[in-house]
This record gives structure tokens, C-alpha cells and sequence, in this order.
């Protein structure tokens, strides 16, 4: 077969897999929901403008060279009465631009969210599933441990946590150890849910006779889990992933309110917030509600779209 023939081939092979995507019920449903399809949209525009940041934002607002005081408390889109440069939303206290600030900010959020939900996943997935699959005494133990977590509200989990871990960091590595204390401080605080539905999951497959014919052939117990069982779990897993990467997008910004998050010199959107806050009553409302409302509307966006995720995803719907 000659060059040009393996590339016809693999044009035909692409072609199809879209066509069967394009003639999916999933698509369809996509397509049938503007809901979806606006919430999609709000969320890739943020999420591309966050990655792009240094070549989108206008200024560089943690580059200490390139700012000037006197451009301080500039309004939006008024003309700074000192140097006569004008900023769309906007400046803060030590001339930074805001919009700029945002995007920087918004890449710590997702990346702080993006990794806690990673971590989360990872472990809540193995815990659950050992637990479906071995039983006996280290279901119980798993599962007992995950009630105890599940009485106490997940942000006061993430605290203790971060405290804990921060406490046995150097100090002169808690700024560069913070982002990464407060993705494990998130994570372990979201992993319970992930293990009990795949838990739940993991015990209805494990009787089933694709598991039963695995063990006849002498796979081993790690490979029967990994290869046969978790293929059939992922799907309420991926739903709760999306739902999950909201929640702990707004955790992440309630840690760094109140203090204890991402460090001042990494400031994430709840960070931003954070100082907006303190000059929210002497007029300048700009700098807290622009971020307030960039946060607000990337958690609802994701949100929106991990609930009609779950709809789709859902078999009792179709």
C-alpha cells in the first residue's frame, strides 16, 4: 500500500468517527440544548482566555517594572488624570490593570481547580474502587472513614487540611508551596464523593459475567479493576468531575477571601476579591466587582454544564 492509499484511509477512518459523533444522541442532545451550548461556549472562552493570558492581557500586572502609582484607582474606561492612560475596567490601588489581573488571576483558579479535581478523582477512584471490589474489612474501613469526612462541610476540611500541611512547610517556602498545599488541601476534601458512587458502581459490576469470565482466564485482581471495571464507572465519574471543578473553582476563591489560599504574590480570583473587598466602600467598586463577577460566571458556566452532563449521560432519560 502506498503512501497516498494509508492516507486515504486514515481520512476515510477520521471522516467516520465524525460522522458517528454528528449522528449521536449525545450530540444531538448538545445541539437540542441552548443551555448547554451557551454554557459550553462561556466556559471555553474563559478557560482559552486564561492560557493565553500573556498574550491577550495588555499588561503584564505582576511585573513590578512595568507599573506606575500614578495610574492608581484609574475608572474604568476614564482617562487616568495624572498620566492620561485609559483602562476598560479599570485600575487597583497600586496601578495594576484590572482586566489584566483577571486573566492572571482566573489561570491560579483553574489550575488550582483543574489539579484539585485531578487529585481528587485519582484517589477517590482507587479508594472506591478496592472498596466495591475486595469488601471485608477494607470497605469498611474506607467507607467509614469517608462518613466521617462527610460530617464535617467540605471548606472547614480544606482549611484544617491546609493548615496542617502549611505548618510543616519551611517559611521560606510556604509562597511557592501555597498554590500546590491548597490543590491537596481541596482534593482531599472532595474525594469522598467520587469513591462512594464508584464504590456503588464497582459492586454491581464485580458479579457481573465479563468479571467472572476474567477470573476463569487468571487476571489478576489490580488488571480485572483497572482494564474490565473501570471502563463501566467512568461515566457518573466524569459527570461529577465537571460539577466538581465549580465547587472547587469557588473553594479555592473562598480560601484565598479568607486568607489562607493562594499567597499575594499568585493571587487567584478569590485573592482579588479578597483585596477589592477592602476598597468596595470608599468608591472604588470596580475592583472588587469585576472579579467577582468574572468568578461568578465561570463557576455557573461550568456548573450549568456539568448538570445538563449528568442529564445526558443519565440512562434512565434517554
Amino acid at each position: 500500500m502506498s503512501d497516498i492509499d494509508v492516507i486515504e484511509v486514515a481520512k476515510a477512518a477520521e471522516k467516520g468517527r465524525w460522522a458517528r459523533f454528528s449522528e449521536s444522541d449525545f450530540y444531538w442532545k448538545f445541539r437540542g440544548s441552548p443551555v448547554a451550548m451557551v454554557s459550553f461556549a462561556v466556559t471555553a472562552v474563559l478557560v482559552l482566555s486564561a492560557l493565553f493570558a500573556p498574550l491577550i492581557a495588555p499588561y503584564n500586572p505582576f511585573d513590578p517594572g512595568s507599573l506606575n502609582l500614578m495610574n492608581g484607582f484609574s475608572a474604568p474606561g476614564v482617562p487616568n488624570a495624572f498620566t492620561g492612560e485609559t483602562f476598560a475596567l479599570g485600575t487597583d490601588d497600586q496601578g495594576r490593570d484590572v482586566f489584566s489581573t483577571i486573566l492572571y488571576g482566573m489561570r491560579i483558579s483553574l489550575f488550582v481547580g483543574f489539579a484539585a479535581v485531578t487529585f481528587a478523582l485519582v484517589l477517590g477512584v482507587t479508594l472506591g474502587l478496592i472498596a466495591g471490589y475486595v469488601g471485608g474489612w477494607t470497605e469498611t474501613i474506607i467507607m467509614r472513614v469517608a462518613d466521617v469526612q462527610l460530617t464535617f462541610p467540605s471548606i472547614l476540611v480544606a482549611m484544617l487540611i491546609f493548615g496542617v500541611a502549611k505548618g510543616f512547610t519551611p517559611v521560606e517556602y510556604r509562597d511557592q508551596m501555597a498554590i500546590w498545599v491548597l490543590i491537596i488541601a481541596i482534593g482531599l476534601s472532595d474525594w469522598v464523593q467520587f469513591a462512594r458512587v464508584v464504590r456503588g458502581a464497582t459492586l454491581v459490576e464485580r458479579n457481573k459475567e465479563y468479571v467472572q469470565a476474567a477470573r476463569l482466564i487468571g487476571r489478576t485482581s489490580p488488571a480485572i479493576m483497572l482494564r474490565h471495571i473501570l471502563p463501566n464507572v467512568l461515566s457518573p465519574v466524569l459527570v461529577i468531575a465537571t460539577i466538581s471543578l465549580a465547587l472547587a473553582i469557588i473553594a479555592e476563591a473562598t480560601l484565598s477571601f479568607l486568607g489562607v489560599g493562594a499567597p499575594p504574590t499568585q493571587p487567584s480570583l478569590g485573592t482579588l476579591i479578597r483585596i477589592g473587598q477592602g476598597f468596595l466602600f470608599s468608591g472604588e467598586w470596580w475592583i472588587l466587582f469585576f472579579p467577582a463577577m468574572t468568578l461568578l460566571t465561570l463557576a455557573l458556566a461550568v456548573n450549568l454544564l456539568g448538570d445538563w452532563l449528568r442529564d445526558a449521560l443519565n440512562p434512565r432519560l434517554k
